[in-house]
């Protein structure tokens, strides 16, 4: 199956839920969560990015395309935990709670580990990895103190699997693994599921501009349909962990990937 299926309509799987999504002013798979949650009936919304002018538009985008009028936006940096936390205080206020946090920041990059300096290795890892870490520190104390709330986090299959020049990368997403099993079992006293998907390659406009159309070629000829995901392909497994649906999923990662074995 070398084309994608139709995109599927919205099923309210998270009606009357409201949600915070971490990065998702771009055109990849936060923007696509953040669409499809308010396709999913979401009462409310708030997404946060780094961009103020990408992050405006990208609020006037959704209400455009989804109707949903209760969307907000709150400029955040995740490796900052002063950000942080004046991010989730700004979405507990403005949404009246947070029932579903979906982390999706991350950073990538392309060098291997002989030529990769700290600040190369670092970096990754502060926004891939701590910026989860910081993100469900903040918000599971209001979530645990209600006794409900979902935590999905965007690992990648590069956690289980190894890919030339993406050590820092893949260490980061192995590392968000661990920290999504650690967290449920602790979060699950309270009521609260924390679990976390594993994309292998969705394709979007900066994944474009940061790898060469050679290296995406040959990743998508690696799967079994012959082709990447679409970013809403990703973000409707996304919705799924988010839902009641996935009631009794304590600390799974979810594959997103058509990978031969």
């Amino acid at each position: 199956m070398k084309h994608a299926p139709p995109y599927v309509p919205g099923h309210q799987l998270l009606a009357g839920k409201s949600v915070l999504i971490t990065a998702a002013a771009g055109a990849g798979i936060g923007y696509a969560a953040a669409r499809r949650c308010a396709e999913e009936g979401c009462r409310a919304l708030m997404i946060s990015d780094i961009h103020p002018r990408r992050l405006e538009e990208a609020v006037a985008r959704l209400k455009a395309e989804t109707g949903l009028q209760a969307i907000h936006g709150q400029l955040c940096n995740v490796a900052v935990e002063d950000e942080v936390q004046v991010l989730v205080s700004a979405a507990e206020q403005a949404l009246e709670g947070v029932d579903v946090l979906i982390n999706n920041a991350g950073l990538g990059g392309q060098k291997r580990l002989s030529a990769m300096s700290d600040d190369d290795w670092l970096r990754v890892i502060d926004v891939t990895l701590n910026g989860t870490f910081r993100m469900t520190r903040a918000m599971l104390p209001h979530m645990e103190k209600r006794g409900a709330g979902a935590i999905v986090n965007n690992a990648s299959v590069l956690g289980w699997r190894a890919q030339k020049e993406q050590a820092h990368y893949a260490a980061a997403k192995a590392g968000v693994m661990a920290l999504t099993r650690c967290s449920a079992v602790e979060a699950a006293e309270h009521g609260v599921r924390i679990n976390a998907v594993a994309p292998s390659i969705a394709l979007h406009d900066f994944l474009k501009k940061a790898s060469s159309q050679e290296l995406l070629e040959q990743l998508a000829s690696r799967e079994a349909f012959g082709r990447a995901a679409e970013v809403w392909e990703v973000a409707n497994v996304m919705i799924f962990l988010a839902s009641d649906y996935a009631s009794y999923l304590v600390g799974e990662v979810l594959s997103v990937s058509s990978q031969h074995a």
